[in-house]
């Protein structure tokens, strides 16, 4: 018999009373995992109030759906899913995400930038990219999911999920690029 690590048994044990209608542990459910599960909705809609409104309706979908959890595998990775399917079903309620721009025709940089970047800073990187671009990167790059999961879920093809992904990391190196250069004019 193998034995369930602590964290596993931790998050089943919390599950398990949400389960049983227990409104302190959803209290502490939320208290626990508020904060990560708002930046997963942030890195789908730059609108805080709007990524706000997601992670409280996801709460409330887990706690409804919480008969749906099977205890296989991780409760958090359970939550984020749902997490991110509802910063994508209001990413689609608003408009579908802009997944057709143009074609960039400035060059893609032939080398990486050499420096040093925070977290934050990366992630406003992110959030500065086009609607379309920003969300497959996210969906692939962050969450993990494949092409044909990103294409199922934004309603598009595989083709397009990838040529998203392509341009998204094209943008960015262009991005890092650019902030290469401004830090070294500041730093002269």
């Amino acid at each position: 018999m193998t034995k369930t690590l602590p964290l596993l048994s931790a998050e089943y044990a919390l599950a398990k009373s949400i389960k049983e209608g227990s409104q302190q542990a959803q209290n502490e459910l939320y208290k626990k995992y508020a904060g990560l599960m708002l930046s997963i909705c942030m890195r789908y809609l730059s609108d805080k109030m709007k990524a706000e409104d997601v992670m409280i309706q996801g709460f409330m979908k887990v706690f409804d759906k919480i008969d749906q959890f099977s205890f296989e595998g991780s409760f958090e990775g359970w939550m984020k899913r749902i997490f991110v399917n509802e910063a994508l079903m209001k990413l689609r309620s608003e408009k579908k995400p802009d997944l057709d721009i143009d074609l960039m025709t400035s060059e893609i940089p032939s080398h990486m930038p050499t420096m040093t970047l925070e977290t934050e800073d990366l992630m406003n990187l992110v959030n500065s990219l086009p609607s379309g671009y920003r969300t497959v990167f996210n969906l692939y790059a962050i969450e993990g999911y494949s092409h044909a999961e990103i294409a199922e879920s934004l309603g598009i093809s595989e083709g397009t999920s990838k040529s998203q992904l392509s341009r998204a990391r094209a943008l960015l190196q262009q991005k890092l690029a650019q902030l290469e250069v401004n830090l070294k004019s500041i730093k002269k």
